[in-house]
Formats: C-alpha cells, structure tokens, sequence
C-alpha cells in the first residue's frame, strides 16, 4: 500500500542543511535589527515583537532594542521560538524578492515529489521554520516553483514541537488521512520517534550528502526504515 499522505522536514531531508545554516540564518541574523528598525510599526512585525515581549516577561510595546537582543540572541543559539522563526520567514521573503536569495532542494527531491504525486498522495512539509519560510524556498528553488506539488505546511505554530507526539497527532487531524496511511521522512531520530508514537509510518533520510555512511555501512539501529534519499523513499518505503 502507497502513503495517502506524505509528510516531509525540510533541512537535511529535502533540502541542504548547509543551505539553510550557511545560507539563509546568516542572511537572517544579520538583518534582524534594520529590520526592526524599519518594519517595527508594521502589523506583522509588530505582533511578532509583542510576542517577544510576552516570552520574556515584558510587557508588549517595549523597547524594540531588548526585542532585537532577544532575536538575535535565539538565532545565535538556534532556538526554535516561533517569533523568531517567523521574523526570519519575513527577512528570507525579502531577500527572495529582491533575488539575493534562492532557495534549495535536492534533484531526488523533485523525482520524489513526481513519484508520490503520480501515486495519489498529498504531500505536506512540517518544519520548524515558518510556513511563510517554507512557502518561499519552496518557490524560488532551482528547479523552479514547486508549491503547486504541495498540499500545505505545518509549522511549530500551526502544529507544536516536532518531538511530541501531539504535534503529528494534530496534523493527522488536519490533513484527514487514516494515521497509518501517513509516512514522516526526516533526517532526525527524535522527530521520527515521535511521529512513530503518534502512529505514522516513519523514513530515517540518511544522506551520503549531509555526512551519513556510505553504501556498505548502516546507521545504528533505531527501529526505523533507513533511505539514502528521498527518491529511494518513495520508491521503496511500503506501509
């Protein structure tokens, strides 16, 4: 039986992780203070800099400089915070715009994408970047625009963590699939193991490209199926 529903990460699994590290953070955080600076009045930004606040215990409509500290403190750590997710999300937009940007997925991604397609799944992206984030690299990758292959995204806000359960839980509800006809593919072990808990069928993405074994090695041992990329998923994974 064929997945009805295909449910992907993005860093490491579609997509480069030296894109998104390399690339798009740096980009991000070097840019969170102007963008502060001259977006700060704007409804968007402004909710996004309120909810700064409410983390840190401030009251809303504070001195946008603690914002910033904050921002820029989280992406210096890698927090997955949705305000900072979100800010960056709006920074990477620009920079698509303007062409400074473009974004990345792997060629057996598309091939993937194909497969699945022409097999009558829904395909879906769950990241921790936002889903405006998400929506832009996926339109501006080097094969083109591939948001027309997707059925939606899912996010740290729309969804939760992508190490609890309930998080895989809530989008089986969304995407209205029977949840043992729903595959995860991710290159994370502990987003894998919660999406198994939640009922999903599971694809450990091990990637010669991003530092995983060659042919003749394996990864330990995890209980979960284990591809080299996305293409061998579609093909291969069986629920």
């Amino acid at each position: 039986m064929t997945a009805a529903a295909v449910v992907l990460d993005v860093e490491g699994t579609t997509s480069a992780t030296e894109h998104v590290y390399g690339v798009l953070f740096p980009y991000a955080r070097a840019r969170i203070a102007d963008w502060v600076a001259e977006h700060g009045h704007e409804k968007e930004t402004r909710a996004i800099l309120d909810d700064v606040d409410r983390i840190g215990g401030r009251p809303a409509g504070g001195d946008d400089k603690e914002a910033v500290r904050a921002l820029t403190e989280w992406a210096d750590a890698d927090r997955k915070v949705a305000p900072l997710k979100e800010l960056q999300g709006l920074i990477w937009t620009a920079g698509y715009d303007s062409g400074e940007l473009s974004g990345h997925v792997y060629a057996d991604t598309l091939l993937a994408l194909r497969k699945w397609l022409n097999g009558g799944a829904q395909i879906y992206i769950y990241s921790s970047g936002s889903v405006q984030a998400q929506r832009q690299l996926f339109a501006h990758t080097q094969f083109g625009d591939l948001r027309s292959r997707l059925s939606g995204h899912f996010d740290t806000r729309t969804a939760g963590g992508k190490r609890s359960p309930d998080s895989y839980r809530a989008i089986t509800r969304s995407v209205g699939v029977p949840v043992r006809q729903v595959l995860f593919a991710s290159d994370t072990v502990a987003e894998l193991d919660a999406a198994r808990t939640a009922g999903w069928r599971t694809a450990w993405v091990v990637r010669p490209e991003e530092g995983g074994p060659a042919d003749s090695a394996r990864p330990p041992a995890t209980g979960h199926p284990v591809y080299r990329n996305l293409l061998a998923v579609a093909e291969e994974a069986q629920l």
